[in-house]
């Protein structure tokens, strides 16, 4: 059986994959995952201090995708309190922690290619 991405499907939470890069960009693909996740690299955090480190991001979109990390399993959200206002922490699990070797190598491998070939800027106009 081949493990690298040749020939095999790959199956993982009753979803089937043609390949293992499959998968992975499956789970952290998209505009925002990989982001979230690198967001949490460094310890918990609640939901508005993910906003204002992310302030392109609409509500909308945070909130599914933070839920889609739960689901498979990424992210950890703890509630605290019964009544509101309830405190809603966000952590990576054990599982999303693995990733953080491939975060780190996007984040190098995108400060370099800017480096080379862009320009850090103060605004996204």
């Amino acid at each position: 059986m081949k493990i690298e991405c040749i020939g095999n499907y790959v199956k993982l939470n009753h979803k089937t994959y043609p390949c293992t890069v499959s998968l992975t960009m499956d789970l952290v693909g998209g505009k925002w995952k990989a982001v979230i996740l690198y967001h949490l690299k460094d310890g918990e955090k609640r939901y508005n201090e993910l906003r204002k480190t992310m302030p392109a991001i609409t509500e909308m979109t945070l909130s599914l995708q933070l839920k889609h990390l739960e689901k498979d399993g990424l992210l950890s959200r703890k509630v605290f309190g019964k009544k509101p206002p309830i405190k809603v922490v966000y952590s990576l699990t054990d599982f999303g922690k693995s990733l953080l070797p491939v975060l780190e190598a996007i984040t190098q491998w995108g400060n370099q290619t800017v480096l080379e070939k862009g320009e850090f800027v103060e605004n996204a106009s």
